[in-house]
């Protein structure tokens, strides 16, 4: 088990200075703008914040599920092919899906659960700040 978390570790590291690191930026600045989109339409749409609302909201999590895999599924398995991809050519002989799973959840799923919801509060707080306040005459 050491030995296969170990290879993982080093497999992992070594994609920050190998070929195709230009998808180390690439990928989350996607993913980020696609949230702050969702986050917008979540904010005017008067959604509660995305991951938080998958948790506490079960009524409505399937399709706040279909939703954010709608938004973000192209960019996720984009980032699943081009690790496979970068794995065919730093390795030439085997391809662990493993890993590229992992780095497709790293660079693509997470940035999008915590800017989409960030996006959303951020929008609201702005949109209540705006807001006249009322009087009451």
């Amino acid at each position: 088990m050491r030995d296969l978390l170990g290879r993982i570790a080093a497999n992992l590291a070594d994609r920050v200075s190998g070929p195709m690191r230009f998808r180390l930026v690439l990928q989350p600045l996607m993913a980020a703008v696609l949230a702050i989109r969702g986050g917008l339409r979540d904010a005017r749409e008067g959604r509660p914040p995305y991951f938080w609302a998958l948790f506490t909201a079960p009524s409505h999590r399937r399709d706040m599920l279909q939703d954010g895999w709608k938004a973000i599924g192209k960019v996720f398995v984009l980032a699943i092919a081009l690790d496979v991809i970068y794995q065919f050519i730093v390795r030439r002989s085997w391809i662990y899906p493993g890993e590229a799973f992992l780095v497709a959840v790293t660079l693509a799923l997470m940035p999008y659960l915590l800017i989409r919801g960030l996006a959303t509060r951020i929008a609201r707080r702005r949109a209540q700040a705006g807001a006249p306040a009322s009087q009451n005459d």
